[in-house]
């Protein structure tokens, strides 16, 4: 009995050593070996054949041995296992790759990037400032006082605090302006791109966050035609050389006089109705689209920040970025640059 048994072992660990890696063929060996009908099992039954005084060492050996055959079988499983994960680890270099999606800029922020680009080949500074403001810098800098009718439209979102300065989130670029001519002299020529804040309902044309550029020149003699020759190569630039130019008088605090800037439809080219002799979809049959609003800076203003208006002019210009925006790509509705929806982002 002990010479079979040894046999067996050598037999069984030879099997399992030089098995394939493959989980059936061992199972199959354990079936062999260890299942209800198998080899081992078989030797436990025979031991009915053997004398009282065999039975305990045989009943040893061949626990031993089952112990052997089962230690084997579970080392080769797990090496297996540990083969298993490597391989699913593994980078496999032969396949083709897969080519990631690059990021792009907002379509708001390449718009505000060519115009600002504009302007800086123009003599322009780009200069930046907070979104959150005072009232004096907000209003009163911009000659809009408290019951200052005007102020209704530039009204925006006003802000806890403890203090007696009122804070608010800004509801134009202007103020940046107001300090930066109160920190330096003339002359000098900036634009300042940001968002602003008004307490507008959302719908196609209008939200309640959106981007402004904004631009102010100030030095010695500066005058409208100047405000007009830099605005009219604006326009070529941004909407191409055949771009016409239309000012026409408006109001605003800080400027005066004032203007407000049309560009010829870039549709229709300024024609109004279209070939089929509908009107355009675009400038509703007018051929003018209104893109800013312009003027000279009104004195007022630079008395606020220290200038002597008698010795120092300049102009002052804004644009609505989703605007610009809207008209250049043909865009119909505002919301879409703020929902980030992919499939409209990657069109750009």
């Amino acid at each position: 009995m002990k010479s079979k048994i040894k046999e067996i072992e050598e037999q069984a660990l030879g099997e399992i050593s030089s098995s394939a890696a493959e989980r059936d063929s061992l199972e199959a060996m354990r079936v062999k070996y260890l299942g209800r009908k198998g080899i081992i099992t078989e030797l436990f039954k025979k031991m009915g054949d053997l004398s009282a005084s065999e039975r305990p060492e045989a009943g040893r050996l061949i626990n031993i041995l089952k112990e052997t055959v089962t230690r084997s079988l579970e080392e080769k499983i797990s090496s297996i296992t540990a083969y298993e994960v490597e391989e699913k680890d593994k980078i496999d270099i032969t396949l083709p790759g897969i080519r990631g999606r690059i990021g792009k800029p907002h379509p708001i922020s390449e718009t505000i990037d060519e115009i600002c680009n504009i302007f800086v080949s123009l003599g322009f500074k780009v200069v930046e400032g907070p979104e959150i403001e005072t009232e004096y810098y907000n209003f009163e800098t911009l000659n809009i006082p408290l019951e200052h009718p005007s102020r209704d439209a530039f009204d925006t979102f006003y802000l806890k605090n403890d203090s007696n300065q009122k804070f608010l989130l800004r509801s134009h670029t202007s103020p940046v302006q107001a300090r930066f001519m109160e920190k330096n002299t003339p002359p000098f020529s900036i634009v300042v791109p940001g968002k602003v804040f008004r307490p507008d309902a959302t719908d196609a044309s209008h939200s309640f966050m959106f981007h402004q550029v904004e631009g102010l020149a100030v030095g010695d003699n500066i005058r409208f035609s100047d405000l007009k020759g830099v605005l009219a190569n604006f326009t070529k630039q941004m909407f191409g050389k055949n771009t016409k130019t239309r000012f026409k008088p408006s109001f605003f605090p800080f400027t005066e006089p004032s203007a407000e800037v049309d560009i010829s439809c870039i549709i229709c080219r300024g024609q109004g109705p279209v070939a089929s002799g509908q009107k355009c979809s675009v400038c509703g049959g007018k051929g003018w689209l209104e893109i800013l609003g312009a003027g000279m800076v009104n004195p007022k203003v630079f008395e606020k920040v220290g200038y002597n208006p008698e010795k120092v002019t300049g102009f002052a210009f804004g644009m609505g970025v989703e605007r610009i925006a809207m008209l250049k790509h043909g865009i119909n509705n505002i919301r879409l640059f703020f929902e980030n929806d992919v499939r409209f982002l990657r069109q750009f």
